[in-house]
């Protein structure tokens, strides 16, 4: 009796891959975040209105990395969670 041969699983391999990258940059924190290129006082409208609309208190609220960049251009990721529960 003949046990047949194992099908290729280099597409499979590809997808996991593939999956593995992508879910690999996502953080599983429970935290919203978003990322802004914004000139300077743009930037600092756009945090104080996160701040005001999701207080730091309830929603831990803040920015997590910032950088400026050429021509007075602010590029910055702030995050708060999705409820205050």
């Amino acid at each position: 009796m003949r046990v047949p041969a194992r099908p290729p699983l280099d597409s499979l391999k590809r997808s996991l891959d593939r999956r593995r990258a992508e879910t690999g940059r996502k953080v599983r924190d429970g935290f919203i975040r978003e990322t802004f290129m914004l000139p300077r006082q743009a930037a600092r409208d756009k945090a104080r209105e996160w701040f005001d609309r999701w207080p730091k208190q309830a929603y831990w609220t803040e920015i997590e990395s910032w950088c400026e960049r050429p021509d007075d251009v602010i590029e910055f990721t702030i995050r708060r969670l999705p409820t205050a529960d």
